[in-house]
């Protein structure tokens, strides 16, 4: 298991749209992708930067969305596989080729597999 598919059946268990890698199409009115766009590891601990877009009808409800997401990924150090997760931005990210409202979250997370 990577730490990409972790973070997405994880979102996916607990939030109430469609949480998936890519974005799907065709494209649902509201989902979240999860990318893994960047790693490191320091005295043998991993660290990965995690980007979850947050996708929706209306800018209000992509930040809404987004904001649920920030909600539900405050969870996931509750899992033992997950010592820490920091929120690093959360910004309007709107996507100009669909015209569709994003928001995007960036985390740090250190995990233990």
């Amino acid at each position: 298991m990577t730490i990409e598919s972790f973070v997405l059946d994880y979102l996916a268990a607990e939030l109430h749209v469609p949480v998936t890698g890519n974005v799907p199409s065709p494209m649902p009115a509201s989902f979240v992708t999860v990318e893994q766009t960047g790693s490191s590891v320091s005295n043998h601990i991993p660290r990965a930067e995690i980007a979850i877009e947050s996708w929706a009808p209306t800018r209000s409800e992509a930040m809404a969305l987004g904001e649920a997401v920030k909600q539900t990924m405050a969870g996931i150090t509750e899992h033992w596989e997950v010592s820490s997760c920091r929120l690093r931005t959360f910004y309007n990210d709107s996507d100009t080729e669909t015209k569709t409202a994003r928001y995007l979250s960036v985390f740090e997370i250190i995990y233990l597999f």
